[in-house]
């Protein structure tokens, strides 16, 4: 493995892994404050500053591990992160179920805001004359691209404790609900189970290579 394309990798995803997974979180603060949650408030952690969002393992060396393990194979590979949650109450929301839905649906939204705004950047870059900075620019709007498509899929499958999870969950009859909150310890073990399996790869990779290409033809 080239120490320059470690290098090179690493600095073109820094940026979009970071902002990506640490705006995710800061969407479920903003939301959860407007339907009369303030715990995330409270805490400092309804903020655009990805310092306050940052799991050191999670944001930083799990990611990095992930990019350096697909070059070593020679592989695409799938992308996980985490950053620190934000704290939700949801019984201090106005309506707990049905606001349960609207603040897990804020950090996929954002991811896919974000999504939107790599795409308008790199139709800047391809739009500029071709230098030393503008094809960087380009390959990191392509990465932010993917990664933001990535994490937006990812946190909508229905495992909790995913945003799909909870989502689901709302939706459901309270006997049903209850029931299906009842799996949530299982649900890192799984997630964890389908990437190392490479489940999540075969199911998630046609959607975000699709809307990819959806993406950059609608900004084109």
């Amino acid at each position: 493995m080239d120490v320059n394309q470690i290098v090179q990798t690493v600095a073109i995803y820094a940026l979009p892994v970071l902002f990506a997974i640490t705006l995710h979180e800061a969407a479920h603060g903003y939301v959860a404050r407007h339907f009369g949650d303030m715990t995330a408030h409270a805490q400092g952690r309804i903020s655009l500053n990805p310092l306050r969002h940052i799991d050191f393992v999670g944001t930083i060396v799990v990611p990095i591990v992930i990019l350096l393990g697909s070059l070593a194979a020679g592989t695409a590979g799938f992308l996980f992160g985490w950053a620190k949650p934000v704290p939700v109450n949801y019984s201090a929301l106005r309506r707990p179920r049905q606001h349960m839905a609207w603040v897990a649906a804020a950090g996929p939204a954002a991811n896919l805001v974000m999504a939107l705004a790599w795409a308008l950047l790199l139709r800047v870059a391809v739009m500029l004359p071709e230098t030393g900075f503008t094809l960087p620019l380009a390959m990191m709007a392509k990465a932010g691209i993917t990664v933001n498509l990535l994490f937006m899929f990812l946190n909508l499958l229905p495992i909790l404790p995913l945003d799909g999870g909870r989502i689901l969950a709302s939706l459901l009859p309270h006997r049903a609900a209850w029931r299906y909150a009842k799996l949530e310890p299982w649900g890192l073990p799984v997630l964890i189970l389908l990437l190392l399996t490479n489940v999540l790869d075969f199911v998630l990779g046609p959607v975000v290579g699709a809307s990819d290409a959806l993406i950059r033809a609608l900004v084109s």
